[in-house]
């Protein structure tokens, strides 16, 4: 291990342009922590919030080291052994990025913080790694999650404005108000259809036309290299996965049942079972279990894709009804507990039921329900109990 090497290649790191744009999560991690975690989707734009960190904390540059696991310079070295050699040469703020390449990083990041007066800021592309170990460093480590983008943020980066995101309860009682203003400044369907193609990942600005492509390598990556070196998944079973994926792009959700996705595959349902686990960890797709009340366990699962770009790049036709669930839950799973229910697609926090659908939707399921909604396609501005779907892109 060398050093100065080191140094060499975070200085190169560092002085590369920084997109100007924070997402959220800049906002609201505490940089005080001593100990700082960061894990998420590969392209959601972690590697950027390290760099806009390093860039505007006070601390200079000459002590500050900035490593990514992926790099070949990092090939057998160990993190601790780093941490040792730059705080011995007067080091205060040490980032490791992609820090799920490295083996027995929980280790080596209990023994930093135990012996070493370092500020440790990590990220890694695969939460199934990080949450494998994140009982180990729970006593010591705050991680946080950072996803795809909201439609705000997206909004935010389109248009060079800010606008403010809104509690669910907000939303839900003052929806109208709350549509009317956004509607002065935007045309929010437009944005809303340019977000739903493209607009998911940071990447996107770099290319629109190589998106498509760039998305495709996110997901093989997590399936080729996260589940199968990470949970020794038999590589033979890698392209059962992907079929999986296939399936739910092109299925309605109502249409999906265990004997049919397990059949088409070709496995087991606990076999199978066991792999969607992994997929919903290293968000890919979402599991919507039955909510309270519900006979989940004579009920399979909802699955869904973990973002609705992912629809554009996996089928040619993809179902209308799964490309609006799976922005629906993609907004709320940040920060709102999230089932399906038997009278409604989904129950939100165990309070309110939501149905979603186009604009035409009836919510006959709804009826008597005083926290019964409906999240509609295709409408900008709701009534009462209609809300536009868009909207709840709006939450973070």
């Amino acid at each position: 291990m060398s050093l100065p090497i080191l140094q060499k290649i975070s200085a190169q790191i560092l002085s590369r342009e920084i997109p100007a744009y924070q997402r959220w999560l800049y906002k609201k991690i505490d940089f005080k922590g001593k100990l700082i975690g960061i894990k998420g989707p590969r392209g959601a734009g972690k590697s950027t919030l390290l760099r806009q960190y390093a860039s505007l904390c006070a601390i200079e540059p000459s002590k500050i080291l900035f490593i990514s696991c992926d790099h070949p310079a990092m090939a057998g070295v160990s993190l601790y052994d780093i941490a040792e050699a730059f705080y011995a040469r007067g080091g205060k703020l040490l980032i490791i990025d992609e820090i799920h390449k490295s083996d027995s990083f929980s280790t080596a990041l209990k023994a930093i913080y135990d012996v070493f007066d370092l500020q440790v800021i990590f990220s890694g592309s695969s939460a199934l790694r990080l949450e494998h170990a994140q009982g180990d460093l729970s006593r010591r480590a705050v991680v946080h999650y950072l996803g795809v983008l909201s439609l705000r943020e997206f909004i935010e980066i389109e248009t060079g404005e800010d606008f403010p995101s809104y509690t669910l309860e907000e939303i839900l009682g003052n929806h109208y108000d709350i549509v009317s203003a956004i509607m002065k400044r935007i045309r929010p369907l437009e944005q809303f259809n340019n977000y739903l193609e493209y607009g998911c990942y940071p990447f996107y600005q770099e290319s629109r036309s190589d998106y498509p492509q760039k998305l495709l390598e996110v997901i093989s990556l997590t399936i080729d290299a996260d589940l199968c070196g990470i949970f020794n998944i038999d590589p033979s079973k890698l392209d059962k996965l992907k079929k999986v994926m296939y399936m739910l792009c092109s299925t309605s959700p109502y249409e999906l049942n265990i004997s049919k996705l397990s059949g088409a595959v070709g496995t087991s349902w606990p076999t199978l079972a066991k792999y969607l686990e992994r997929m919903d960890a290293g968000s890919l797709i979402h599991i919507v279990r039955g909510g309270s009340g519900m006979r989940a366990v004579n009920k399979p699962d909802k699955l869904l894709l973990d973002n609705p770009n992912m629809f554009n790049v996996l089928c040619a036709s993809a179902d209308i009804g799964s490309i609006r669930e799976s922005f629906f839950v993609s907004q709320l799973t940040m920060s709102h507990q999230i089932h399906y229910h038997d009278k409604g697609d989904f129950i939100v926090n165990d309070q309110y039921v939501f149905e979603i659908g186009g604009s035409s939707k009836k919510g006959s399921q709804l009826e008597g329900n005083v926290n019964g909604y409906i999240a509609a396609d295709d409408i900008e501005i709701g009534d009462e109990r209609k809300i536009p779907l868009w909207l709840f892109g709006f939450l973070y």
